[in-house]
């Protein structure tokens, strides 16, 4: 069968053209070997996974022939295992060499960020971020949803959607790693995500940070997954688990640097003096966050159940943080809360100082004061305000204001219909 094509991987050949190393970064199984695998089509390659303990071995007895293999590119997949001994020894191999697309490099783990690794190969070094699958891929959409709310505003807006609210229900909960997506049993969900956790936690962090209450990792983790809509208060977790803050501090960076959580930091402004600076914090998979809260679609049809909105956000974050790696400029994702009270779910925001607010609802019919928040951001902004969503789980295109929409949620989808929803994977 064919595979999901990955948006990332047009983003991958045209870098890999022009620059001598690309690294992938990205959270295990999200599909990064099969990815790197595909750059065999490129012409003749050499591919070494370091998941391999004969590859490894190697590598790590003798960094610099590894590092010149051929033919070119050298595929690397989980490069943080062999340490800064071979990343010294590709240094040295591009510096020597300027010729582009010497070097594919992957991790489970963000290069920059893991202490054992010191050497960045800055200037050396694009970067491509791969997720587990956004809906968009899925689909079969263009995963241009950031680029075209700053282009055209209406134009991700349908008078009716297809997407009702169990398939909605169904999507968060599912959550989007390759593996989980051929899944039926709720049995064998729930056991994949707790197998896929106690990996994570005792083999990857463990190889890079010294963890002295590894137990504790998963209960952070469950709260971060609770807290969702809120901000992330250092104290109030340490307090809970029984840690001192800094432990707490150094445990939420080992969860980001092996992408099991990640933050939209906050957006400041000039017109308001009591915005409040804290990051909001989200676990990156949504059906990881349902099994941390020991919930699935069927809990979830209950009206009013308070795990909805949380998991809810959680999924449209993790929707906007894979679909602006696909855009064509640079587009930030942060969120906007202050001390009066007034808060907006998701800002983003380009270089040029432009805007789009987005709001979430776990409704099927928005309030148009659900709006109230965007508008007020639209009146202090003015031109730099191209639009504002309130994105919900009905099935229709509500009357909107200036630059307001209310919008069913598979607008971050192309509204593609949730028939196209079966991804081809390989047998």
């Amino acid at each position: 069968m064919d595979l999901v094509p990955r948006l990332a991987a047009s983003r991958l050949r045209e870098l890999l053209s022009e620059l001598r190393i690309v690294v992938v970064n990205g959270p295990r199984q999200c599909g990064k070997t099969t990815l790197l695998q595909s750059c065999r089509r490129f012409g003749d390659a050499t591919f070494a996974a370091l998941d391999d303990p004969s590859q490894l071995a190697i590598a790590r007895d003798d960094p610099r022939t590894f590092a010149r293999q051929q033919p070119q590119p050298v595929i690397i997949d989980e490069i943080q295992r062999a340490g800064d001994a071979l990343v010294l020894a590709i240094k040295q191999v591009v510096d020597e060499d300027w010729r582009p697309g010497q070097f594919v490099l992957s991790g489970s783990t963000r290069f920059l960020s893991v202490p054992t690794l010191s050497e960045s190969l800055a200037g050396r070094v694009a970067f491509v971020d791969l997720w587990p699958f956004a809906v968009a891929e899925r689909t079969g959409g263009t995963g241009g949803f950031c680029d075209q709310v700053f282009a055209d505003p209406a134009s991700v807006t349908e008078p009716r959607s297809a997407w009702t609210r169990e398939d909605y229900l169904r999507l968060i909960c599912q959550g989007s790693y390759p593996e989980v997506l051929r899944l039926s049993s709720p049995l064998a969900l729930r056991t994949w995500f707790r197998g896929y956790l106690d990996t994570v936690i005792s083999h990857d962090i463990r190889e890079f940070a010294h963890v002295t209450k590894a137990s504790s990792i998963p209960d952070l983790i469950a709260l971060v997954a609770a807290r969702a809509s809120g901000q992330l208060v250092l104290a109030q977790l340490a307090n809970s688990l029984g840690l001192d803050a800094a432990t707490v501090r150094s445990y939420l960076a080992y969860l980001e640097t092996v992408f099991l959580v990640a933050s939209a930091p906050a957006w400041s402004n000039n017109f308001s003096s009591r915005v409040t600076h804290a990051p909001k914090t989200y676990v990156t998979d949504s059906g990881l966050a349902a099994y941390l809260l020991d919930v699935d679609a069927e809990a979830l049809r209950a009206p009013g159940h308070p795990a909805l909105g949380g998991l809810l956000e959680t999924f449209v974050f993790a929707e906007l943080l894979k679909l602006t790696t696909f855009t064509q400029r640079h587009v930030t994702l942060r969120h906007y809360r202050d001390r009066d009270k007034r808060e907006v779910d998701f800002i983003l925001e380009r270089r040029d100082g432009t805007v789009i607010g987005i709001e979430v609802k776990a409704s099927a019919t928005p309030k148009p004061d659900d709006a109230r928040h965007l508008r007020w951001l639209r009146d202090n902004l003015g031109d730099r305000f191209r639009a504002g969503y309130v994105l919900h789980l009905g099935d229709t295109n509500l009357p909107s204001g200036d630059r307001i929409f209310f919008t069913p949620l598979s607008a971050l989808w192309d509204h593609a219909a949730p028939a196209g929803l079966t991804p081809r994977l390989p047998d």
